[in-house]
Formats: C-alpha cells, sequence, structure tokens
C-alpha cells in the first residue's frame, strides 16, 4: 500500500505523465527477389522452292487488218472501213473468240525531195485480234485475206483457261514438294528434327502471255494456196513456294 500511496503522490507533483506512450513501429518490406524472363528462341528455317508445268497450246491468237494507201485521207478512209466490216463480217460468222478492234490508224506520207517536206497521200489501217482454235486457223487465214484483209500482223499461241489452271495446281503442288525437300536435307544434315510449317507463301504461279511469231503480210490479191500451216506448242507454268519451318 505503501508503494500505491508513493505512486499516487508521484502522479500529482507531475514527475510520471498520463498521456499515453507513443512507441514507433518500424516498416518492413518483404520484396521477392526478381528473376530474368528468359525468352524462348523460335528456330525456323526458310526454304523456297520452284516448280513448273507444261500446258499445250491449242488456240491460235491472230492480229490482222487492213491497210489502203492513196491520195486523199477521205478515200483511203472509207476504203479501210469497207473492207474492214467485211472481214469483220466473215470473222463473226466463222464463230471466232475474243474478236476485237486492235488499232485504228490514218497518217499522211511525205516526200522529202529537194529538202522539202511535201504529203503526197495517206495510208489508213484497221486492225482486229481474235482466238480461234488451232487446227482451225490455217484455213481462217487465208479466206481472211480472200474477205479483205492486206495484213496478217502476229500469230501467237495460248493454252485454255481450264487447262492453265490444272497446270498451275501441279506447278504449285511440285515447288511445295521441291521445298520440303530441300528442309529435310538441310535439317537432317546437321541433325535437327522438323516441327511444324509456321508460315506459307505462294510467290507466283502464271502462266507467260503468248509469244507472238511476225509474219509478212498477205496482199487479198495473192495467189491461191495451199492452207497455211499453224502448229501450236506449250507453255510453261512455273510457280514458287517460301516455306517457314520451326526446327
Amino acid at each position: 500500500m505503501s508503494v500505491v500511496r508513493s505512486l499516487r503522490s508521484l502522479m500529482l507533483a507531475g514527475c510520471i505523465s498520463t498521456m499515453p506512450l507513443l512507441v514507433p513501429i518500424a516498416s518492413f518490406s518483404l520484396a521477392r527477389p526478381a528473376y530474368a524472363q528468359q525468352e524462348q528462341i523460335v528456330r525456323t528455317l526458310t526454304v523456297q522452292g520452284a516448280g513448273k508445268a507444261n500446258v499445250a497450246t491449242t488456240l491460235t491468237q491472230v492480229q490482222l487488218g487492213v491497210e489502203i494507201q492513196g491520195k486523199k485521207a477521205s478515200e483511203v478512209q472509207q476504203q479501210v472501213a469497207e473492207r474492214s466490216a467485211a472481214v469483220v463480217e466473215f470473222l463473226q460468222s466463222r464463230n471466232v473468240d475474243k474478236l476485237q478492234t486492235a488499232g485504228i490508224s490514218l497518217s499522211p506520207q511525205y516526200d522529202y525531195s529537194n529538202n522539202q517536206q511535201q504529203i503526197i497521200g495517206y495510208v489508213a489501217t484497221n486492225s482486229v485480234s481474235f482466238r480461234i482454235p488451232t487446227e482451225r486457223a490455217g484455213d481462217l487465214l487465208d479466206q481472211a485475206v480472200q474477205a479483205g484483209a492486206t495484213r496478217i500482223d502476229s500469230v501467237g499461241f495460248v493454252a485454255e483457261d481450264a487447262a492453265i489452271e490444272t497446270a498451275r495446281q501441279q506447278a504449285i503442288q511440285q515447288a511445295v514438294q521441291n521445298a520440303q525437300a530441300q528442309a529435310q536435307t538441310v535439317l537432317s544434315s546437321l541433325g535437327l528434327q522438323q516441327q511444324e510449317i509456321i508460315n506459307i507463301q505462294v510467290d507466283g504461279a502464271s502462266a507467260p502471255p503468248p509469244i507472238f511469231a511476225r509474219r509478212e503480210a498477205m496482199m487479198a490479191d495473192s495467189v491461191a494456196a495451199p492452207a497455211s500451216p499453224v502448229i501450236g506448242g506449250e507453255q510453261e507454268i512455273q510457280a514458287a513456294v517460301t516455306l517457314q519451318i520451326r526446327y
């Protein structure tokens, strides 16, 4: 009891504060150690394969027309128009395909004698293009000349659209096989295993345009002769395929 009385006396005397004690609290944070994330490296091999397929040309692409020379432009143009109309009518009667105008021109002819330029006449042309089965082309060309054509500008050979598409698919398939064979050779030589193909690109698979063979002009009054021989050939369809392969 004496101790209690002593404490009370000290508190009354102000020696001991009755305010609560503030004890500082230390703050600690436990940070997790940072680990570098290792990126996964994707190893790939890129190869390009080539393929080709040949397709027989069964169609003949022809460009022919009428050329007239004369003194007056109006007369020349009229004669060309009349003869061209006769040629077109003949071609339509033979059911040629893709018949269309290829060119129309009227130009003056000059004489440069005595260092002077003088118009001495005019030349007019009107040409058309069309397609026809190759086995009919020889006879038709000769008959077109008889109908009024005075020039055959070019003769070329093309394949049917369906045949070209079939050859295109074959060329692509061959290109894919070629690319896969290259990849297998490379990876097996290095002791590696092919996994999945992650990217495919078809770089091209189209037929080249028909190559036209130039022919000499044939005049309408030429002497009758056996049918002009017209022999087609083959078109080569090329394709390239690029493969990106993971290993």
